[in-house]
């Protein structure tokens, strides 16, 4: 009972927790004539909010404006990353969440990669109460060093934290390294309007991942609808991520590599050939997110980071012909 207890109570919380990470903005999904690589004149558009990874950190504007509103995320660091928007209760701050969440969930990690999986749900029980109320309201997918993601939500005003919790090759979430930062959304609107996408991509427990692979080179915006959101068996919901696979891409390694769970999973580096271009991270049901990519011709992946994506419809390869 006590073992049952413990996981229950830890498949709440890390549903809830999954969720630490944001900027936000909107660009209606106009034409950039790269890939995504980095590229300063592609980055310092109008009606964008920018957010910079040199290392470990987050470096982005403060307070941003409300709405819609598109965010390019420039992965200039040598890790994968995404970054992951999350909404606390009123009153609970980043220094909060640095004193009362990071340590159970670092010392809860640490043990179940020990494989001390019992002690582990023990320390996920020691998170605080108002914990269980974090809400995930998006974010990019993973994106690749030297990329640029991009990726469009609606926010209302507010305080929010955005995280990343990639983990290290010694097994520490990013979250814990310092990619967690508080962020202010103000009153004043962004008076950005919903992208126009040339494909719909909806995501589901029941379906998996559905759309239309009839897909163009070029310039391409792509819409998320979140048809339902569950925890899945490592605790945490579905969402979309877009990647370039190489001759050299092992799909069985990356269907291993998406589970947290897994010891080898979600960690550096990321599996070989395997391009990460962005996405939609995690959103409640109901909800719709947007990203834009610039697809050059050959082999794509949409992907969920849940245990094993392929069982449940959630790896869905195409072509993006010549």
């Amino acid at each position: 009972m006590k073992t049952q207890s413990n996981l229950i109570r830890f498949k709440t919380i890390f549903l809830l927790l999954v969720n630490l990470a944001i900027a936000v903005s909107l660009h209606s999904c106009k034409s950039d004539k790269k890939q995504n690589k980095i590229d300063d004149s592609v980055i310092a558009k109008e009606n964008v909010i920018n957010i910079l990874t040199e290392n470990m950190d987050f470096q982005m504007a403060d307070t941003i404006p409300s709405g819609w509103n598109t965010f390019k995320y420039k992965n200039a660091s040598a890790q994968t990353h995404f970054f992951l928007i999350d909404k606390y209760p009123e009153a609970i701050t980043l220094d909060s969440v640095k004193a009362s969440v990071l340590p159970p969930f670092d010392k809860g990690m640490k043990l179940i990669n020990e494989g001390k999986t019992e002690e582990g749900f023990a320390e996920f029980g020691k998170l605080p109460a108002w914990f269980m109320e974090l809400k995930n309201l998006g974010g990019s997918g993973l994106i690749s060093p030297g990329l640029i993601a991009e990726t469009t939500v609606k926010l209302d005003p507010g305080y929010y934290i955005i995280e990343c919790y990639v983990k290290m090759s010694n097994g520490v979430w990013h979250t814990s390294m310092g990619m967690a930062k508080e962020v202010i959304v103000s009153e004043t609107n962004s008076g950005n309007v919903e992208p126009k996408a040339q494909t719909e991509i909806t995501i589901s427990s029941t379906d998996g991942i559905t759309f239309n692979d009839t897909i163009s080179k070029g310039q391409h915006c792509f819409s998320v609808f979140y048809k339902d959101q569950i925890a899945h068996e490592n605790f945490i919901g579905h969402d979309i991520n877009l990647a370039k696979l190489g001759e050299n891409a092992d799909l069985d390694e990356l269907n291993d590599w998406m589970d947290w769970s897994n010891p080898e999973g979600l960690i550096e580096p990321a599996p070989t050939g395997v391009t990460f271009l962005g996405g939609v991270n995690n959103m409640s049901e109901g909800q719709k997110g947007y990203f834009t990519v610039n697809l050059e011709p050959g082999r794509y992946i949409l992907i969920s980071e849940v245990p094993n994506p392929a069982s449940k419809n959630m790896l869905k390869t195409f072509v993006v012909p010549e």
